[in-house]
């Protein structure tokens, strides 16, 4: 390592420090100004020129609107036709009669590990919100009810989205690993099936259960209103559509982007078959059509009142407004960290140990990810630098090694993560609460996919 490379790493540090201290303390900056601040500071820190700065800002933050808020906006309109239809109602009664207390966040893993096999994290999140605020809203009205009921319900579907989003092919991190070492996606699917259950359960209904008697949190009390049936438009509501069309309104997004997920596997790439499936499965396409198909079915197609569902969508956007700036903040830390060859400076760090592949590959993404608050960054260099290890040594299983990187790119989400701020902002958490949700239950999911890859590797060298 040379002194820069230290240089770098005592400025990333420092910086994620500052970042908390503008936040938390008497100061109480809000979290957009906070992050700008800080990226300007790094930028002058680690010598990037005055235009270059003010260049990565502006990449980072338009890039991750680009790829997050427009999902997150229009998750807001889908989330609130699904809410002023009576749909979310229903699916949260159907969900409290037949599960007691006990096994909600049983139940939300299931629905929230369907969901992520095609879905990114931040996109499953949005999609999977109105369900979340719905039951936890019914569950904090009992009385035996102790503590946050939002981080009783929210946390497993938070464990469920990060383990498949980091672990299971077809999403772009595990791909990107198995492209890099030349795997293959059917086993490396199958190991991250299997590590991810251990991982959701622990990180996810176990966690959960023990965290939420001793939090407080609630969402901002308008955008409780906005994904939840409200005393306003119940009468509008009072003849919902059936449960049935309502779920598959709610999962069309999911549905195409599986659709995109299978071709990718099944056909052959460049026709024109897998071309469209590529389009509809877009997330930004997905959600698109899943809110027109809403609009069409659950207001047009009943004679509904289409100047309240146009008024409804742009009312929508108001409580999230806030969110998507906030996270385009994060993508602007996330950029300038990256430019400022921070990740150089990890892999450099990691090669003055040694250590067995598995744990190398998911040291290194690890570091990478949590360093330039990445995880694909992470995914993409521990792969890049172990894939002349990989095609040397036969007795390494690839598949594993692949999910060995996957699973690091997980560890310690933070606040140069968009997934971060998307969960802190839409739960109404300060920044200690959302460390102990989302910060701890990925990094929870990271170590159980570590010890799954070892146990695995155990049992099955080859």
């Amino acid at each position: 390592m040379t002194s820069t490379d230290i240089h770098l790493l005592l400025t990333a540090l420092a910086s994620v420090l500052l970042l908390v201290a503008l936040i938390v303390s008497r100061v109480r900056m809000h979290p957009l100004v906070a992050l700008l601040i800080v990226c300007v500071g790094v930028g002058l820190a680690t010598g990037m020129e005055l235009g270059e700065i003010a260049k990565n800002i502006t990449n980072g933050a338009g890039k991750t609107l680009g790829a997050v808020g427009v999902v997150i906006a229009l998750g807001a309109m889908l989330g609130k036709i699904l809410a002023d239809a009576g749909i979310t109602e229903q699916i949260a009664n159907a969900l409290l009669r037949h599960a007691s207390d006990r096994m909600i966040p049983w139940a939300m893993t299931l629905v929230a590990f369907i969901v992520g096999i095609p879905m990114f994290f931040e996109v499953g999140l949005v999609v999977m919100l109105p369900l979340v605020f719905s039951v936890a809203r019914k569950l904090e009205g009992r009385e035996r009810f102790k503590g946050s009921a939002y981080v009783y319900v929210g946390v497993p579907v938070i464990a469920a989205l990060a383990a498949m989003h980091g672990m299971v092919p077809p999403h772009p991190g595990p791909l990107t690993a198995i492209a890099a070492l030349k795997t293959s996606v059917g086993p490396t699917m199958l190991y991250g099936f299997i590590a991810a259950l251990p991982a959701m359960v622990l990180a996810g209904p176990l966690y959960g259960a023990f965290i939420a008697p001793r939090m407080t949190t609630r969402p901002d009390q308008a955008l409780l209103d906005q994904f939840t049936l409200t005393q306003k438009h119940a009468a509008s509501a009072a003849n919902p559509p059936g449960v049935a069309l309502g779920t598959f309104a709610a999962l069309l997004p999911a549905l195409l982007m599986l659709v995109h997920a299978l071709s990718e596997t099944f056909l052959a790439k460049g026709s024109a078959l897998a071309g469209a499936a590529a389009f509809v499965g877009n997330p930004i396409i997905a959600m698109l059509l899943g809110v027109l198909f809403a609009a069409v079915a659950l207001v047009y197609a009943r004679g509904g009142n289409t100047e309240h569902l146009r008024d409804a969508m742009g009312a929508s956007l108001k409580p999230i407004a806030g969110i998507m700036l906030i996270i385009a903040g994060g993508g602007a830390f996330q950029q300038i960290l990256t430019s400022a060859k921070v990740g150089d400076a990890i892999v450099h760090l990691t090669q003055q140990f040694a250590f067995p592949p598995l744990v190398l590959g998911w040291l290194i993404a690890m570091l990478l990810s949590v360093s330039t608050g990445s995880a694909t960054v992470g995914i993409v260099g521990a792969a890049g630098l172990l894939a002349p290890l990989a095609g040397a040594d036969p007795a390494l299983n690839l598949p594993l090694l692949a999910l060995s990187i996957g699973s690091g790119s997980l560890f310690f989400n933070y606040a140069n993560h968009a997934g971060f701020w998307l969960v802190k902002e839409s739960f109404s958490m300060s920044m200690g609460e959302a460390t102990r949700t989302i910060t701890v239950v990925q990094s929870i999911v990271a170590l159980v996919g570590l010890g799954m890859v070892l146990v695995m590797n155990a049992v099955m060298p080859t």
